[in-house]
């Protein structure tokens, strides 16, 4: 099954390996920011288009900044396991 994750991005549900709250990393965090630039330096980081950006999503190949909220993802996510 896909998920949609803003714009006109879909992503397999199975890839999915994490879903983190944009509000809830600390922009000094020097952690995730080292990781958004590593994967910003190997083209694998996708802007979505929209207002503002609220979450990130990793997947198995990509890492994607979407304007869509964690906890819509999450509920996606959800109803997908459920059918």
């Amino acid at each position: 099954m896909y998920v949609h994750l803003g714009g006109d991005v879909t992503v397999n549900s199975n890839s999915v390996v994490a879903v983190i709250d944009l509000e809830s990393v600390s922009a000094t965090s020097n952690d995730f920011n080292s990781y958004i630039k590593a994967e910003d330096d190997s083209e694998r980081l996708e802007y979505i288009p929209g207002d503002i950006s609220k979450s990130v999503i990793i997947t198995a190949d990509r890492t994607y900044v979407s304007p869509m909220s964690v906890s819509v993802i999450q509920k996606r996510l959800t109803m997908l396991q459920i059918t």
